[in-house]
């Protein structure tokens, strides 16, 4: 995997290629949302879907952590839902209840009537906000795009929003898997334009979030997940830049994920990041894996939690800190400075 030119702060990048790095990088997801009071302000504004479609406004948001955290790593301001909205899908985020749709896929007319969406015509202001943020950040620190895998996207088509059970996406994989096949080839075909077109935007690391993948077997997550996982990851490989595959809930699928493809896999913290790396395999890099409650406590267990995760890395290469999740609403933000502070005074010792 070739070196990004012109990236002065490298050690993501290093890691990701599981060479040695000065200390250990960290970034956070959600590292740019409700928690920063800088996020709330702009919040009382506009609507969460309008932020994400004024490129000005998204690229505002992306750069307001990379500037008070002092992160390695800077990731666009999007949602992982914004390409169903091109395939047909009317996604509306109701307030309090987070994203509901309108016209869940249940059938297979339903399917057929679902369009291969394109990122250029589709999403373009994603695509402008990461011109835009790319500019500002003159090669300080790479920029991470993002997409939601096919089984995590498709799940949210299917149930209509956020789900306990997966009753409904289950039934459709155990009952018609012809069919959830088909959905399963257009996310994919989707999925791979979108993260493409990020990339050639100006992104110079993409994570594939496979959010809800923990709800399976791992003999389903096989069968109905992985070939299809497998093939975004490998169409991207071939872009030449570093890909993070992250799931929650997914210790017993580390070693399919590995299978997968990636060259970091990403972890919560319902494992330990020793005993992760081990089902992954050392020569894979890792991503994790405090867990976000931790910053609502104090100082000395932050500390005691990083220090806890960087020994259990035991100094390979290939280590990027992070959550095991995203930053939750209402975490001290003297918190999370604080933890960057910590992950890189520790770990360049």
């Amino acid at each position: 995997m070739p070196k990004a030119p012109n990236i002065r702060n490298d050690q993501l990048l290093k890691a990701c290629r599981g060479e040695a790095t000065d200390y250990t990088p960290v970034w956070l997801m959600r590292q740019a949302g409700r928690y920063m009071e800088e996020y709330r302000k702009i919040r009382e504004n506009y609507d969460f879907l309008s932020m994400c479609k004024t490129p000005e406004i998204a690229a505002e948001v992306t750069l307001q952590p990379v500037k008070k955290l002092g992160v390695d790593a800077a990731i666009i301001f999007a949602d992982i839902l914004l390409p169903l909205e091109g395939m047909g899908i009317e996604l509306e985020f109701a307030k309090n209840e987070g994203p509901v749709i309108h016209n869940p896929v249940r059938t297979a007319k339903d399917v057929d009537a679902l369009r291969v969406a394109r990122a250029e015509e589709d999403t373009p202001f994603v695509l402008e906000a990461i011109r835009i943020v790319t500019k500002e950040l003159n090669g300080s620190i790479p920029l991470i795009g993002f997409s939601g895998a096919p089984f995590t996207l498709a799940s949210y088509a299917i149930e209509g929003g956020w789900s306990r059970n997966y009753v409904s996406t289950k039934t459709m994989m155990l009952t018609q898997p012809n069919l959830w096949d088909r959905l399963m080839d257009k996310m994919v075909n989707v999925i791979i334009d979108y993260l493409k077109a990020q990339i050639h935007a100006g992104a110079q690391v993409v994570q594939l979030f496979d959010s809800w993948a923990g709800c399976l077997s791992t003999e389903d997550y096989r069968r109905y997940v992985l070939p299809y996982s497998k093939k975004v990851l490998e169409s991207i490989r071939y872009e030449q830049i570093p890909v993070i595959h992250f799931a929650t809930d997914s210790a017993t699928l580390l070693p399919s994920m590995r299978e997968a493809g990636g060259d970091v896999i990403g972890i919560d913290w319902r494992i330990n990041l020793d005993e992760g790396w081990k089902r992954i395999g050392f020569d894979k890099a890792i991503q994790g894996n405090l867990d976000p409650v931790v910053l609502f406590s104090n100082r000395s267990e932050i500390k005691k939690r990083v220090k806890d995760i960087l020994e259990r890395a035991g100094g390979r290469p290939g280590h990027i800190f992070n959550l095991g999740h995203g930053v939750i609403v209402g975490t001290p933000v003297d918190n999370v400075i604080a933890l960057v502070d910590m992950v890189h005074e520790l770990s360049s010792k």
